[in-house]
């Protein structure tokens, strides 16, 4: 059974930093892409970032490019999002999914629909 945890969200100040994790298992990690998809209440999920199964290659909205970082370590089934200078707009439950492919280009790195298994998220709240 597919199985995605995450950790690290929390309360930030504009200006501040979180790293965000997820440790998956009941696959084969490293054979696959993954995702940092978050949703806002009342709005549908976006994708965040992205990135494919060897890490060689990563993937992000304009919004947080400079800013995020995505990476994964396969020898320990996680995948990581570091986020600095964070600001108000990224407040939302952030998930991360499991893609299909190993190598999926961006426009498949956006389809939220071509993920076949999610975690529970964790909120990130950026105020003041």
């Amino acid at each position: 059974q597919k199985q995605l945890v995450e950790s690290g969200g929390g309360l930030a100040q504009p200006g501040g930093s979180l790293r965000l994790s997820c440790v998956a298992s009941g696959f084969t990690f490293g054979h696959y892409a993954m995702s940092w998809v978050r949703q806002v209440p009342g709005k549908e999920r976006e994708w965040v970032s992205g990135l494919v199964s060897t890490g060689a290659e990563t993937y992000y909205i304009d919004s947080v490019k400079g800013r995020f970082t995505i990476s994964r370590d396969n020898a320990l089934n996680t995948v990581y999002l570091q986020m600095n200078d964070l600001k108000p707009e990224d407040t939302g439950r952030y998930y991360c999914a499991k893609s299909v492919f190993p190598f999926p280009g961006v426009e498949l790195f956006r389809r939220v629909r071509e993920y076949d298994a999610w975690g529970q998220g964790t909120q990130v709240t950026v105020s003041s």
